[in-house]
């Protein structure tokens, strides 16, 4: 076998210890250092797969090395993917993908292991291991049951097949979202044109123009390029007064990747199809009744339950919500008021806002600089759970210039973990959104690390990254997610963090973070004039927290659209029938949609979390944790918000739990060992301002 340190000196993506070499790797490192770590691990495996006995030593701990050093390397190529993504590595990442899927395949359906596993589970030694041995082991079966182990022969080779063809199916479908998304533009030379845009947008359009090759283009004089990448198209559909450039602008988002060669029709189609079959082989009705087998959720029927109780609570207030707009409008005069589509939603929505709350997303920006809502929430982060954030800038390699390194550290002045944050939008070569990410998991011996990344404005014209609320909420949002990644207690791997959690409760921490955002104290933290230090006006907060509810039921309504879409086409749908995806779609928003979407809406084409992502028959799982995490809050309300002495002693009881026991707890018990009960949805229902008073 090759000696793994000189394959690390020659190849940096297996740089055994540290952090990755992002200033080394380079696209013609992948193929040769994946399958030089593929031939490696087989031996490693064959090996385990000659001795396996039913004990944590003997089976347990192979595995975990195993899926540690597949993971690290394996990892660092998803993750470049998603921020520094080009035709080379899209290549080799396409090269390597179908051997990665069939080496966790091969481990996931080997038959000695299996036996093994089972053989510990059910024998002897069972009462000696602790509860997050044997979790770790129930899950380990489990999973090799839903790999295919107990299938024939034939059929485990049919099963292989559609796993490999699912992965390079799902590969294609982001990669055509993310080209799609970069080939549209529009470049505007009018002042009319970009009317009502606010100065911020100005300047990123002026940029993008001249990134584009227009080089004397400026946010006074233009020209202007408005793109589909959040930072631009958002924006623009919130301000732009040209009702003709908005509906231009919305059908080409809607649109994405539904025409041509980057047409994901026929691989949402295949992706369906594939995950039926997948279903069926290993005996389950629909791939939504596979997917819950190992969620939190109790079955399919449980989410429709929890889906249509919300469903029923916001869909009256969504229908109140487009009449305001529809009054608004009339009262302005504006020809569309009688008709509105949904390119007029979001500016009619802006509109509203101003008129209701006196304040504007724009008029928020300078108040919040990127620099001092870091301040803010790392503070946030010392209140709630005694930590202490450092910025690290320097001390390891990043992947662009603009992503800093952070250390985090406990009360007692020990590094306990820590984080890269890449914020800001990259187009060219980022995909859009933003999530968290391991980077290297917790070990004995070894601090967890993880990825944060955002896709905000980035500085413009030498002023700092100015952000919206929403982008403010968002950064809470992942910076959740890296809590319960970084500050977990739990020392075995296959359980460390976000391991092992059910994926429907991985959303719980990042949720919860949000709900920061709307208290006083925290908010008025984050903010500083980018030009001047002043603190955001209290009345502007008072404004802020009574806009909390705002629309609240046509937002919800909006996720239960996605999700119970999600849930039908995986439940019931027959991708060889005569219904094809759209007409699902539609058929679920006739009752989840105040304003239909356009016949030729295609939405679908984009949903990279459930045809790209990890979210198939499972996109209720924002929903579903977002009860969990407003509960959750809601204990922090009862211990009263301003006391810090009760906030802290709450907050440490939340890191003791929820962010330290990660997956070697079902996450009901963890829930329950916080809050003392099991989860309620009057939290979420009385924050969104639709909870129905009793008569």
């Amino acid at each position: 076998m090759p000696n793994s340190t000189d394959s690390a000196a020659k190849n940096p993506l297996l740089h055994a210890g540290g952090l990755p070499r992002f200033d080394l790797i380079q696209p013609e490192h992948v193929v040769p250092g994946i399958k030089q770590l593929l031939a490696e691990l087989e031996q490693d495996f064959a090996r385990l797969e000659q001795t396996a006995a039913p004990s944590w030593h003997a089976v347990v701990e192979p595995l975990e090395h195993l899926n540690d050093r597949l993971g690290l390397a394996w990892g660092t190529v998803g993750h470049l993917m998603g921020v520094k993504n080009s035709d080379a590595l899209r290549q080799a990442h396409e090269t390597v993908q179908p051997d990665v899927v069939t080496f966790s395949l091969r481990v996931g359906q080997s038959q000695p292991v299996y036996r093994a596993l089972k053989a510990l589970r059910d024998g002897p030694d069972w009462p000696s291991l602790d509860a997050t041995q044997q979790r770790i082991v129930t899950s380990l079966v489990r999973d090799a049951e839903l790999s295919g182990v107990g299938l024939a022969p034939a059929e485990q080779e049919r099963f292989n097949a559609i796993q490999a063809e699912l992965a390079e199916c799902a590969t294609r479908f982001s990669n055509h979202v993310l080209d799609a998304t970069k080939a549209f533009s529009l470049t505007l030379t009018g002042r009319d044109d970009v009317a009502g845009l606010p100065q911020s947008s100005l300047e990123l359009a002026a940029q993008a123009a001249r990134q584009a090759g227009e080089d004397g283009a400026t946010a006074a004089d233009g020209p202007w390029r408005i793109t589909l990448d959040g930072p631009s198209y958002v924006p623009f559909l919130q301000h732009g007064r040209r009702r003709d450039l908005r509906e231009r602008l919305y059908r080409a988002y809607v649109t994405r990747a539904s025409e041509g060669e980057l047409d994901n029709t026929p691989l949402l189609q295949q992706i369906l199809r594939l995950r039926r079959e997948e279903a069926r082989l290993l005996g389950f009705e629909s791939y939504a009744r596979l997917s819950l087998a190992s969620k939190m959720a109790p079955s399919v029927e449980a989410v429709e339950q929890m889906l249509e109780e919300l469903r029923a609570a916001s869909h009256p207030a969504a229908e109140r919500d487009v009449e305001e707009l529809r009054v608004l409008a009339r009262e302005a005069g504006a020809p569309e008021a009688d008709d509105l589509r949904p390119w007029d939603v979001a500016f009619w929505s802006e509109r509203l806002r101003e008129s209701r709350f006196a304040y504007t997303d724009e008029e928020l920006r300078p108040y919040f600089p990127l620099p001092r809502v870091l301040d803010g929430l790392f503070a946030l982060t010392g209140r709630l759970f005694g930590l202490t954030v450092r910025p690290a800038d320097g001390e390891t390699t990043v992947w662009n210039p603009d992503v800093r390194f952070f250390r985090i550290f406990d009360e007692a002045g020990a590094e306990v973990a820590a984080f890269f944050l890449d914020p800001y939008s990259r187009p060219a070569e980022k995909r859009g959104g933003a999530w968290m990410d391991e980077c290297v998991g917790r070990a004995p011996g070894r601090r967890p690390v993880a990825y944060l990344i955002c896709n905000q404005v980035p500085p413009v014209d030498g002023k700092p990254s100015l952000m919206t609320f929403g982008e403010v909420n968002t950064l809470f949002h992942e910076f959740g997610h890296g809590l319960q990644h970084m500050l977990t207690d739990v020392e075995r791997p296959l359980a460390a963090g976000i391991r092992n959690i059910e994926w429907d409760a991985v959303e719980l921490p990042s949720q919860f973070m949000e709900n920061w955002c709307y208290h006083r104290e925290t908010l008025l933290g984050l903010t500083g004039h980018y030009e001047s230090g002043e603190q955001l006006p209290e009345a502007t907060f008072r404004k802020i927290e009574a806009s909390r509810t705002f629309r609240a039921g046509s937002d919800m309504l909006r996720q239960l659209y996605f999700a119970l879409t999600d849930l039908a086409l995986h439940h019931g749908y027959d991708p060889d029938g005569r219904e094809t995806p759209f007409d699902v779609q539609h058929r679920i928003a006739a009752k989840t949609t105040t304003i239909p979407p356009l016949a030729e809406d295609r939405f679908l084409c984009g949903f990279t979390h459930i045809f790209g992502g990890g979210y198939a028959a499972g996109y209720y799982s924002y929903k579903w944790a977002e009860v969990l995490s407003a509960d959750a809050f809601g204990a922090f309300e009862e211990a009263g918000l301003d006391d810090p002495a009760a906030i802290a002693r709450t907050g440490r009881r939340f890191r003791d739990t929820v962010l330290a026991l990660g997956g070697s707890r079902h996450p009901m018990e963890v829930f329950a060992a916080f809050r003392g009960r099991a989860p309620t949805t009057e939290a979420l229902l009385r924050h969104s301002g639709l909870l129905r008073k009793a008569a």
